[in-house]
């Protein structure tokens, strides 16, 4: 993974269909998906079951770019190596999910992945101050984690003081919840690079019919780079 920070659609599989999870993958990143977002829930620390390390190993031949895995788990530190070994490239933890998440980051890293953290809506950005030299991205949440298709919350504010603290940091602006072409400008000149986008992506097409995928990529990166009409 190289570092830049354009604009990157990264359409979640938790909007796929379940059964059919690898060609899913390969008809995203064939319509111009950048990331493949894999949400992983336990029912636990988000009210929500979806999938694990085995999911991703399954999934990870299919994806030619960045596997993006996103752990609404805790604890977090025991299936670290799991994740890592499936072939995730980008682990994020929630800050919330356990007292240490600095030994969490050290131990995503030392596992091999870009180091994520994630925020929910009612965490502030100062939560990460202390830990922006160990993260690669950080992911802003803009629903309360745990089910897709929920109403965006705007977190604007937040991403401007995160752009702010990072600085010239080689370090990603993830927004994950209620993504769109209406809502991706608010993000993207807030300072995000990342975009997670499940319903809007996945609405309107299939692995059998997946041109609408590529036109609601489409749509959500212009709408991002101030060029959709």
């Amino acid at each position: 993974m190289t570092f830049d920070r354009s604009i990157k659609i990264a359409p979640s599989i938790l909007a796929a269909d379940f059964a059919n999870f690898g060609a899913e993958c390969a008809a995203v990143e064939a319509q111009g998906a950048d990331w493949v977002h894999v949400d992983v829930m336990d029912g636990h620390f988000v009210p929500n079951i979806t999938f694990g390390p085995a999911t991703c190993a399954a999934i990870r031949p299919h994806i030619k770019g960045v596997m993006d895995v996103h752990l609404m788990i805790a604890p977090v530190d025991p299936y670290i190596d799991a994740f890592a070994q499936a072939g995730a490239d980008v682990i994020t933890a929630h800050v919330e999910a356990g007292p240490h998440i600095h030994r969490t980051l050290q131990a995503i890293r030392g596992a091999g992945a870009k180091a994520g953290v994630a925020l929910n809506p009612g965490t502030p950005a100062e939560a990460v101050a202390h830990l922006l030299d160990l993260t690669d991205l950080i992911c802003v949440m803009t629903v309360n984690p745990g089910f897709g298709g929920q109403k965006f919350i705007d977190m604007s504010d937040k991403i401007r003081t995160l752009r702010a603290m990072i600085g010239d940091r080689p370090v990603h602006i993830e927004i994950d919840g209620g993504v769109d072409a209406k809502t991706a400008p608010l993000v993207a000149q807030a300072g995000a690079d990342v975009l997670v986008a499940g319903s809007a992506v996945f609405r309107g097409g299939s692995v059998a019919n997946p041109a609408p995928y590529g036109e609601n990529i489409r749509a959500i990166r212009q709408a991002a780079d101030g060029t959709y009409v």
